[in-house]
């Protein structure tokens, strides 16, 4: 099972960027593998977040069609996410709100690999990170 982190998406339906180039050929191995994905709620509001900031808002149907195509499963973020998140954020200094919540999901459900450009997910105990 592999947590699909939000800046895959973005990158593979995004403008030119060396990352896009990576992006998309490894999405598309994965599926080919047949690897179950998952995601959370909070990988779709972080979408929303981005395309509005940046007023690309036209962005966001092709992002969420794209998420909800490729996914097995959208985890709902509940009070015990939030409580271990938080306790994620208080041991460490280095992850964000967000990393610290998508790591507390993927610790509920034993996901043990994210596919990510995020680097701060490195080191975090059970997981691997794929990126490329």
């Amino acid at each position: 099972m592999i947590f699909i982190d939000s800046n895959i998406p973005m990158y593979v339906i995004g403008a030119p960027h060396p990352l896009k180039d990576v992006a998309g050929p490894m999405l598309e191995r994965v599926l080919r593998e047949q690897e179950r994905l998952v995601t959370n709620a909070e990988v779709l509001q972080e979408i929303l977040h981005r395309y509005t900031s940046i007023r690309r808002r036209e962005a966001i149907p092709v992002a969420f069609e794209l998420v909800l195509d490729i996914v097995d499963t959208v985890f709902p973020i509940e009070l015990q996410d939030m409580e271990e998140a938080r306790r994620i954020l208080l041991d460490s200094e280095d992850l964000s709100a967000r990393d610290s919540l998508h790591y507390a999901i993927m610790r509920r459900y034993e996901i043990g690999r994210i596919m990510s450009f995020d680097g701060d997910f490195d080191g975090l105990p059970g997981i691997e990170r794929i990126s490329s």
